[in-house]
């Protein structure tokens, strides 16, 4: 008894904290949603096993609500077309080699013209598989019915069970993102304060250019954590916690352009120095300090963009803040001995400018003033393209604001007038 006392804590709260893992989750939707529309399937169609129930509730049940609701249109239309054509073709001609090529061909055609998108070649399919039966008109309306089964439940699943989000996962990959740029940074760092061959110096530039890679992945985990946030009902305010994400994403995208900028800098300043160290050694300690200082401020401003928790977004933005000041009064002062460096000898000042200009541009990329400024600037530029994209439905929105404003005013004046 007592043994059961031991594991069974933490084996609730494994339990619980997988629970909320969004893969368990999304892998237990997707199988009930399939075998509950088989099940309806089996009633409803006239094929003794309805498959293709099951594997469009399989395929429509998506990670998110928002991709749902749009997958679910297009296959249902992609089916539907691939039936007609079948049996379009079915009327006129039997199953042959010839005949199932202009199938194949006339059903990506349609896909194209009805705009299925990643769904063309499921319209090819639809028409084979309708094609290849004897009984073409009841497996046609057979499939119809069944790809509607599957279309419903996968959709009634998503609207009764609201599916994960992937915020908490797109901001981790957003953070690993950063500590990378860190590490990278530091170690940069480290070489510049001392007697670095050129060679090494290239290979930080190629693995500075290695991080466009890892911004692809990131960008895509932020993919399905924006879709995650359209129209999920447990989500308030998803529009301002998209921008926050993709804003800042695309911060950390311009540190990475810069850092390898940097890279290309103290490579090409490594092979005009050599065998020479690339600073001298006071100078050299300061490039060290600055960049460590700027590679903590990158993971200090990862944390406060995918913090959700307000005071826990304060103590980030504080320490964001002083560490950017630090950073600035450490370029000032590498500024001063840079001058000075170029004053004894001119050899390389353009790269020495190139250097304080691109720790520059990442200090204000940075800046907490500067992030407040772009989200203002996204807020209005959606808003905008919302007007512009639905006119009709801004202008009802005003209409019922602005009755709204008068029925205030008017109980103002009568409560003034009592």
């Amino acid at each position: 008894m007592r043994d059961v006392r031991k594991w069974w804590p933490p084996l609730v709260r494994e339990v619980r904290r997988r629970s909320r893992d969004p893969v368990i989750v999304q892998t237990l939707r997707s199988t009930g949603a399939a075998t509950i529309a088989y099940v309806i399937a089996l009633r409803l169609s006239p094929e003794a096993a309805p498959l293709t129930a099951p594997l469009t509730a399989l395929l429509v049940v998506q990670v998110t609500l928002y991709s749902t609701l749009t997958t679910g249109i297009r296959r249902v239309n992609s089916v539907v077309a691939g039936v007609l054509v079948a049996i379009a073709f079915s009327l006129l001609v039997g199953l042959t080699w010839w005949s199932l090529a202009l199938v194949i061909l006339a059903a990506l055609g349609v896909g194209h013209l009805v705009r299925v998108d990643e769904f063309v070649p499921e319209v090819a399919i639809s028409a084979m598989l309708v094609l290849g039966v004897t009984a073409v008109g009841d497996t046609a309306w057979a499939r119809i019915v069944e790809t509607l089964i599957g279309a419903v439940v996968g959709l009634g699943c998503n609207l009764l069970v609201a599916p994960p989000v992937w915020v908490d996962e797109a901001g981790a990959s957003i953070e690993g993102l950063a500590r990378r740029v860190r590490q990278l940074m530091l170690r940069v760092g480290e070489e510049a304060a001392g007697r670095t061959p050129a060679q090494q110096a290239a290979e930080r530039l190629h693995e500075a250019r290695q991080l466009d890679h890892e911004i692809v992945e990131v960008d895509a985990d932020l993919r399905q954590a924006e879709d995650s946030l359209r129209l999920n009902p447990r989500v308030k305010e998803g529009l301002l916690h998209r921008i926050v994400l993709r804003t800042g994403l695309d911060t950390l995208e311009i540190c990475t352009v810069v850092l390898r900028v940097i890279a290309r800098t103290l490579t090409d300043l490594a092979k005009e120095r050599e065998p020479e160290p690339l600073f001298p050694a006071r100078t050299g300690a300061l490039v060290e300090q600055l960049l460590s200082e700027i590679a903590d401020a990158v993971v200090s401003f990862a944390v406060l963009v995918t913090t959700s928790v307000s005071v826990s977004a304060e103590s980030a933005e504080a320490r964001l803040a002083a560490e950017l000041r630090q950073a600035a009064a450490t370029r000032d002062t590498l500024a001063r001995l840079l001058l000075e460096e170029v004053r004894h000898n001119d050899r390389q000042w353009q790269l020495f400018g190139a250097l304080l200009t691109e720790v520059n541009r990442i200090i204000d990329e940075l800046d907490t003033e500067h992030r407040s400024r772009r989200l203002f600037e996204e807020l209005d530029r959606y808003s905008r393209e919302q007007r512009e994209r639905r006119p009709r439905l801004t202008r009802m929105r005003e209409r019922v604001r602005a009755s709204r404003r008068a029925m205030r005013n008017r109980a103002a004046a009568a409560r003034r007038s009592l």
